[in-house]
């Protein structure tokens, strides 16, 4: 699967650690469903943590604390909190007396009698002010540190990064990306043996002229002279019949000796090969001299499997 450059800087930037909550959750959502990104991940994680080896231990200056603490403004101690006075002599504040009603059937309701609250003035309480110098103050040249630190870091890196896919014999052992290995067996499907088809060239229920055998791996034919008599002026010939082909095609003649072979069925289908009919007619010495049968076929037959294909044997 293809990823984007987002899919890619995300799975980065989840080895690099620089993530949020929210982003971290939806890649390791991602590394769940998805086994193609996982992969990537750990490919950026097996990339970057190395780095460590980089970069060496760094030990900051003595007085580097007291300049954060002066640059917070909690150099000085902080000034007390100041809380109003409240005099004596100030009225406060008292609860509306209520008269208790008498025991006896048909008494009137309790009388609340209202008395006035007393009310302080606007100008009797002052508000607390926190003096400037409490206040902390950004610093602003530790953030350019830092700012620079991790420029320094992320140039680094992409150098690293760079190095590990065009030149990694610039790097040290150390940093070079692993390669990893998977070994895959792959099983090769066994060699099949050729079928051999068989026909008998025979008129009727006669006694078989000859016997037809092609190799079909190998497209050659072998003809077996049986009960044909020998022909010592006229020449036998051997003929492939299929409503394909039209009109019959001539397969060669058949020697004089008991067996003739040849590789001539290499120019036609199989299909052609294995459904046709074979027939053999006599003909002047060395075969026809018009390329078609100058007589009617005296023997035919058609080809049937002798053997079930199948592996080969060690």
């Amino acid at each position: 699967m293809a990823y984007s450059d987002d899919h890619i800087a995300l799975a980065a930037e989840y080895a690099l650690g620089t993530l949020d909550a929210n982003e971290r959750a939806l890649v390791e959502t991602m590394m769940i469903v998805d086994p193609g990104f996982l992969e990537m991940v750990e490919a950026w994680d097996r990339k970057l943590t190395p780095l460590h080896q980089m970069v060496a231990p760094v030990e900051p200056p003595a007085d580097l604390w007291d300049k954060i603490k002066v640059a917070a403004g909690l150099s000085e101690g902080q000034s007390p909190i100041v809380l109003p006075e409240v005099h004596a002599d100030r009225p406060t504040f008292e609860h509306a007396a209520v008269h208790e009603p008498r025991s006896y059937v048909g008494a009137p309701e309790p009388v609340i009698e209202d008395r006035p609250v007393p009310v302080a003035a606007e100008d009797e309480y002052e508000p607390v002010v926190k003096p400037e110098s409490a206040r902390p103050a950004r610093s602003s040249q530790a953030s350019r540190i830092y700012g620079t630190l991790m420029t320094a870091v992320a140039a680094g890196l992409a150098a690293i990064i760079v190095l590990q896919v065009r030149r990694p014999e610039l790097l040290p052992e150390a940093l070079r990306v692993k390669p990893k290995v998977q070994l895959v067996e792959v099983k090769a499907p066994a060699p099949q043996l050729p079928a051999q088809l068989v026909a008998v060239l025979q008129s009727g229920a006669s006694e078989p002229a000859f016997i037809l055998t092609v190799d079909t791996l190998s497209r050659t034919y072998t003809v077996r002279r049986v009960g044909a008599p020998p022909q010592h002026d006229k020449s036998y010939e051997l003929w492939i019949v299929s409503a394909k082909l039209g009109a019959p095609r001539s397969l060669g003649i058949i020697g004089t000796q008991d067996f003739t072979s040849r590789s001539v069925l290499t120019s036609y289908d199989a299909d052609i090969v294995n459904n046709a009919t074979y027939a053999v007619t006599v003909e002047p010495q060395g075969g026809s001299p018009t390329g078609a049968p100058t007589s009617q076929p005296l023997w035919a037959g058609k080809l049937f499997e002798s053997t079930l294909p199948g592996p080969s044997k060690p």
